[in-house]
């Protein structure tokens, strides 16, 4: 039966479906007395089944966006609320200019440059003129209508609500929005590894004075420090956001079927979390899954018949040019010999009390003007020369099409498709898997077209050393041919192609664990593509290589199935552990007298440590012992330089069985099981204390045990924990797993799919879903998707609302 006879069939019966109680969230607090909207209004019907996830059902996209707005709202206004203060460039008004914004739509580092930039793109209409680029290389209207329902639903639950967050409730900062809000939120997600990466250097650029102070000698990186400064900089191994994703071939399969387990690792907090929903259109649109705070699509997610996830991907979207300036006036650069103005953009923000502040920030052919990414690497701007940042993501706002192809493609086939017709995805790797048993990766990413051979004609000194440490090109300005160049089957100039992106498919599995496209299946390593997306041959993280012993022996026992992915993702495995853990045991109880120098020079006694770690059972469960004393010496351990760390070095040919050994006499090694156990017995902290009891997160009076482990041990289930000694342990998590789905298929109509959103559905205390899957994280219990329209009615105490704009 069509899915609109059966919500007809449902209206008109007697079940109530149409009464809402306390325990909606808050949208349920004004039940419409008519199932229809009047003067024409947009609306949507919103089904609420366990902990708190909406399934929105509209007639078409803008009332969908509608739909979505509103339930976004009812969960997450602070959180949203926030963003847009962000986006409007009022930070500094609200919050103080020297405050520190969440992070989590820019790299700035006070409230006063992120207002600088945001105010700078609202200033000069940039998101209004992508907005009227015609698709496919701008939104199509499909896109354009989600997010003008988006900020209809969002002020109508504004309009019809009473906010309970303590973290806004009141505050003068929370406004209804405009489409342009929403549209400004995916800009600045598509520029996040961009021009958002130097807003700080963009912000801060200004022209020498006439007669300058000699500049200090550290002012400018030598090549090779900017080498390494780049190398850590760019790391996914050193974000804020990282992913790990499978997906196995039919052949592989308990019913001949794909499986995928995307496992994203975000932010805990802010304006980066994910957001579980299911959206539906009907004859148009049915898609599950999560989107970021503030999108009017899916972000990861499933429909009936292929399921996709992301990574983050090591391809660096964006470049330098190094500018050759006029001497007489360094606003003026010159390019094949001919002189070029800088284009000034003078920007004032609020700071409070009545108060502005004034900047100008300067504009090239090729980008802003950027003095800095970051501290580690300063780019200054002298006489005779300046840098402009590039970022062919500032022109791309088709991310949202992007994630509408995947929403409605049918097969791998059309996530492929989706993703050569819009190119829209600025810094992930798609992972998908379908019912048909087929398997895709591709690090099919918005980068600008530099190819190892204009890198090599035109890198200046500094990109000679920046490009092969990191893939961040540093090309001569004073040339125009030295610019990046176009792919015919491009959707926009100055980018790769679709043809050029790495891409695998029908693998027996595809697997990304944040690293290259190289081990992508380790089986038939992925080579051929250029130095900006990634590299070959290089040491894969540790994540990387636990994750590929994994997946590869799930492949080769085959017969999998969904509890195989939901085994996988809590197996809380940790491989550095399993390297290292028995080396250290072993050197620790062949210590004379049990002692041995921490770093400061002082003897501990580490006797008692060693058989805590010769019985530690190598994972990262809530019951682990050990797995804290091994974790406190591990992130110590590592800065040992890998060469000294391991006996047996990185081998090529053995990628994911290399490095190992652990090397207990190189110098450190010891002294950081010394400082490891002082710094337990100093904060009170048994050395065989079970994990969960020193790592966990608080909410309300309740203090929730976490599984899982850093980056640094390789824990698929990765877990960053915040450390405070002196409160006991790990008190909070800023980063990990965030939206997890196990998805399969049986042969039956409905897709079997398991999902966790660990943080819940609400940042709001008030709210009933405001921990209530942290619970299910922490005793890796899971949901069942109500994916169909026969589970989503059968949900004990199922609460739907229409919800509509008042008139």
């Amino acid at each position: 039966m069509p899915l609109r006879n059966r919500l007809r069939i449902l209206a008109t019966t007697g079940l109530a479906l149409f009464t809402v109680s306390a325990s909606l969230p808050p949208a349920s607090a004004h039940t419409p007395r008519s199932h229809h909207p009047s003067g024409g209004g947009l609306s949507a019907v919103i089904r609420y089944t366990e902990y708190g996830i909406p399934h929105i059902v509209a007639k078409d996209y803008a009332n969908l966006g509608f739909g979505n707005g509103w339930a976004q709202a009812a969960d997450q206004v602070c959180t949203l609320a926030d963003g847009f203060v962000t986006l409007r460039g009022e930070r500094s008004r609200y919050f103080g200019q020297d405050a520190a914004p969440d992070g989590s739509l820019s790299s700035a580092t006070k409230n006063l440059s992120s207002d600088l930039f945001f105010r700078g793109v609202r200033d000069s209409r940039t998101v209004e003129k992508l907005l009227r680029v015609p698709a496919p290389a701008g939104p199509s209207r499909a896109t354009k209508e989600l997010q003008r329902g988006w900020a209809a639903g969002y002020n109508a639950w504004l309009a019809q609500n009473r906010i309970t967050d303590p973290s806004c409730r009141g505050a003068r900062w929370v406004r209804p929005v405009s489409t342009l809000d929403v549209a400004e939120r995916a800009f600045a997600l598509s520029v996040l590894g961009g021009q958002g990466r130097g807003v700080d250097g963009i912000t801060a650029a200004q022209p020498p004075a006439a007669t300058p102070a000699p500049a200090p000698p550290s002012s400018s990186p030598s090549p090779d420090d900017a080498g390494d400064a780049a190398a850590r900089l760019l790391s996914t191994q050193n974000a804020d956001m990282g992913s790990n994703a499978v997906a196995f071939r039919g052949s592989t399969t308990a019913g001949g079927r794909g499986l995928l387990l995307g496992n994203p690792h975000y932010p805990w907090q802010g304006g980066r979390r994910f957001w579980q929903s299911q959206q539906t259109i009907p004859g148009e649109l049915n898609v599950a899954g999560g989107s970021l705070l503030g999108s009017a699509t899916m972000s990861i997610g499933h429909n009936a018949n292929v399921a996709w996830s992301h990574t983050v991907a090591t391809g660096v979207t964006l470049n330098l040019h190094q500018l050759t300036l006029d001497p007489a006036d360094p606003t003026v650069y010159v390019v094949d010999g001919k002189p070029k103005r800088m284009a000034k953009r003078t920007v004032s923000v609020g700071v409070g009390g009545g108060r502005e502040v004034t900047r100008t920030q300067w504009w090239t052919r090729y980008g802003p003007v950027v003095t800095s990414l970051g501290a580690g690497l300063p780019l200054p701007w002298t006489r005779t020369a300046a840098y402009a940042l590039g970022d062919p993501n500032a022109v791309n706002l088709r991310s949202g099409d992007t994630a509408l192809g995947f929403s409605k493609a049918r097969s791998t086939a059309g996530i492929k498709e989706a993703l050569r017709r819009t190119q829209g995805l600025p810094w992930v790797n798609t992972v998908a898997a379908d019912s048909s048993g087929h398997t895709l990766f591709s690090q099919s990413q918005v980068l600008p077209r530099i190819t190892d051979e204009l890198a090599q004609r035109c890198s200046t000194p500094l990109g000679r050393a920046t490009y092969p440490a990191s893939g961040l090109a540093v090309l001569d300005g004073s040339r125009s041919d030295c610019a990046p160049g176009s792919d015919p089957d491009a959707v926009q100039p100055g980018i790769f192609g679709p043809g050029r992106m790495p891409t695998v498919e029908n693998a027996a599995y595809v697997e990304n664990s944040n690293d290259s496209a190289w081990l992508t299946n380790a089986d038939a390593p992925l080579t051929g593509y250029e130095r900006v997306f990634g590299t070959v041959g290089t040491p894969r993280s540790m994540r990387t290589r636990g994750a590929v012993e994994d997946v590869s022996a799930m492949a080769d026992a085959g017969r999998l199935t969904v509890a195989d992915l939901q085994h996988q993702q809590f197996a809380n495995r940790a491989p550095a552990g399993d390297l290292a853990a028995a080396d250290l045991a072993g050197a620790c109880a062949a210590l004379p007298g049990g002692t041995t120098p921490g770093s400061a020079g002082t003897p501990v006694d580490v006797s008692a440590a060693c058989p805590v770690l010769r019985d530690w059972d190598r994972k990262v469960d809530t019951g682990s012992r050990g797995a804290l004393l091994f974790d406190r010496f591990w992130r110590r351990a590592v800065s040992v330089p890998a060469a000294g760390l391991w006996k047996v070095p990185f081998s090529p040919a053995d990628p994911v069985g290399t490095p190992n050994t652990l090397n207990t006499a190189a110098p450190g090694v010891l002294a950081a099981l010394a400082d490891a156990v002082a710094e337990l017995r100093g904060a009170g902290i048994a050395l065989d204390a079970p994990l969960g009891e020193h790592q966990s997160v608080l909410r309300g009076e309740r203090r929730i045990p976490v599984g899982g482990g850093t980056e640094a041990l390789g824990i698929w289930n990765k877990t960053e924990g915040v450390w405070d000694a002196a409160a006991g342990g790990y008190t909070d998590v800023s980063t990990g797993s965030s939206y997890i789905q196990a998805v399969g298929w049986d042969g039956g109509p409905c897709p079997v799919a398991r999902t966790l959103l660990t943080y819940a559905q609400s940042s709001n205390p008030a709210s009933p879903h405001y921990s209530d899957q942290t619970e299910l994280y922490s005793g890796e219990r899971w949901v069942t998707s109500r994916f169909c329209e026969k589970d989503i009615a059968r949900s004990p105490g199922l609460k739907v609302v229409r919800v509509r704009e008042h008139h």
